[in-house]
């Protein structure tokens, strides 16, 4: 636990995942840049984020779509700095490339810009929980499914319901529980989010209240799904 609150502006960096395909959405374009209601899905969480009190804002691009992106997101982020990066070969390098570029800021929290719907209450808890002195945090929902583990087609068993969340973005760390996690994981491409590589490390994870808006746009049902809750809000 650090001894006394940050600056709960100067002292929070934004890093954004958005060098991924958009091979399942069935585009050709990356899908960061995939339109939802006639604006890529990253310039959605982009501006969501120069909402919530940051001084740096980094993002990991398609390597052939920085100038671009740096181009598209300028107008949208104010004073806030504004760093884009060529992303990598994964999700877990591309971010790690990222938090080469932020400084010494104390806090980073790290947002898929494929989550373009995200509140800004959940990321308000997110770093709620961050000045409070936690050194990671994540939003979840409570799964309503039933869960089962499942090998070559047969089960395995069913996990209790009740203890299993779906765990969303934006992830909130101090930067040097973040940095050091992703140093321990060396060159390894397969963490499925930030959080599990500060879990390897021993680092205790808060859970805040996710959203149901903050739901992942993988495949072209997710992009409807996301029209209808924008013409919602609109209306």
């Amino acid at each position: 636990m650090r001894s006394s609150p940050p600056d709960p502006v100067a002292s929070v960096a934004a890093v954004v995942a958005a060098a991924g395909s958009g091979a399942r959405l069935g585009r050709s374009t990356p899908k960061a840049l995939c339109h939802l209601a006639g604006e890529p899905l990253l310039l959605h969480a982009v501006r969501t984020i120069g909402r919530v009190g940051v001084a740096h804002i980094v993002v990991a691009a398609p390597p052939d779509k920085v100038a671009a992106c740096s181009a598209l997101l300028a107008p949208v982020t104010g004073d806030i700095q504004l760093s884009v990066v060529a992303g990598r070969a994964s999700r877990r390098l591309s971010v790690a490339a990222c938090l080469r570029e932020i400084g010494d800021t104390e806090l980073v929290v790290v947002h898929d810009a494929a989550r373009p719907l995200v509140p800004l209450t959940v990321f308000g808890r997110v770093l709620a929980a961050l000045h409070a002195g936690a050194e990671a945090v994540v939003p979840g929902i409570p799964v309503t499914d039933t869960i089962k583990e499942v090998e070559d087609a047969r089960v395995l068993r069913t996990l209790e319901r009740g203890l299993l969340y779906a765990v969303q973005t934006p992830q909130g760390f101090t930067r040097e529980v973040l940095v050091a996690a992703h140093a321990a994981a060396g060159d390894a491409e397969d963490a499925t989010d930030d959080a599990a590589l500060v879990e390897a490390l021993g680092v205790h994870v808060s859970v805040v209240e996710g959203a149901a808006e903050g739901f992942k746009i993988t495949g072209p049902v997710d992009l409807q799904l996301a029209e209808l809750v924008l013409a919602n809000r609109g209306s």
